[in-house]
């Protein structure tokens, strides 16, 4: 829990803004008050004041700036923003000033436009639909082809195999069965996940249930052989990051098993950014380790939009909504 404390204190210092773009979701409105309150990010709430009291009454929304976009005289801007966007794609410009209306897409506007620093939504609106507009008009960052998610997952106390306290698992929620290329994408923009949320200096293991060759399923699924070719790719694209594998999870994180089975691997035994081969793994990964092991879960963080955008399960609390506002506002730094 000090890290989550740790990541608002130092949200807080950067003054960053960004929209919470479900404006009529009273505990969307009530997280605005509360991170407004603890001074972690400037709060620019999507709807209108009315609407806000209805939902959330007794709220005080001091500090928080209400758009309306039916209202906005920034709509008719955006709407062009959206139109040069998507009209190789045969969007006209009347579908583009109906969809800039749209809460979503109004947020995604804002950041493309560089009018906040970061994005959150999802409280009452599916991931595509959260996503969507992020993929339409922010797009992801150079370099990068695959918007992926991770948690950063909190040990209740460290212990020898996560002395930090703290380790990044991806992707559990978005990708479901990512290719090579993809998982290479994943396991780099991970990286930069876990140095600027958790503070961590990432070591990457790609995971399997084969430790350099031990085991194989080429006849079947090729499991292995996609995790040993994201590896070379991932290593191409960031050539000095501490990244192995594919390694089995005891290889990963235990330095005798690693030592053994990955001798003279600098990630082996020390990993603290896993990088699963597929949402199966990944999803029941980060739910034992909360469960079995007490580690709590911030997250899915997503990863790879050119700027922060993040997404809210549709079962969120406020807290979860304040932590998710503090970390995109790291991730705008």
């Amino acid at each position: 829990m000090a890290l989550l404390d740790e990541i608002k204190a130092k949200a807080a210092t950067l003054k960053k803004t960004i929209v919470l773009c479900e404006g009529e979701d009273k505990r969307v409105v009530e997280a605005a008050a509360q991170i407004t309150r603890e001074g972690i990010a400037k709060i620019v709430l999507i709807g209108n004041e009315e609407e806000a009291k209805r939902v959330a009454p007794g709220v005080d929304l001091t500090g928080i700036t209400l758009i309306d976009p039916l209202t906005s005289e920034k709509t008719a801007e955006y709407a062009k923003i959206l139109y040069e966007a998507r009209k190789a794609k045969g969007m006209t410009e009347e579908q583009a000033a109906q969809q800039a209306k749209d809460r979503t897409m109004f947020g995604a506007l804002m950041l493309k436009a560089g009018d906040v620093d970061g994005y959150v939504s999802g409280a009452c609106h599916s991931t595509a639909n959260t996503l969507r507009p992020g993929l339409q008009v922010v797009k992801t960052a150079p370099g990068i082809k695959t918007v992926s998610s991770c948690f950063i997952m909190i040990a209740p106390v460290p212990n020898k195999y996560n002395p930090d306290g703290v380790a990044v698992f991806a992707d559990c929620a978005i990708n479901i069965e990512p290719d090579a290329q993809q998982l290479a994408d994943i396991a780099v923009s991970s990286a930069k996940t876990a140095k600027a949320i958790a503070g961590i200096e990432p070591r990457v293991a790609m995971l399997s249930f084969s430790t350099k060759g031990s085991g194989n399923d080429d006849k079947f699924f090729k499991s292995v052989p996609k995790m040993q070719e994201a590896t070379a790719l991932a290593k191409e694209m960031a050539p000095d990051l501490a990244l192995d594998g594919e390694f089995q999870f005891d290889a990963a994180v235990a330095p005798e098993v690693g030592e053994l089975k990955a001798p003279g691997s600098a990630v082996a035994g020390h990993a603290n950014v896993f990088v699963f081969p597929n949402i199966n793994a990944g999803n029941i990964g980060y739910k034992i380790a909360q469960r079995f092991g007490g580690y709590m879960a911030i997250g899915p963080v997503c990863q790879g939009f050119a700027k922060p955008l993040n997404d809210l399960s549709r079962g969120c609390n406020v807290d979860d909504i304040v932590a998710t506002v503090a970390v995109t506002a790291l991730q705008a730094e």
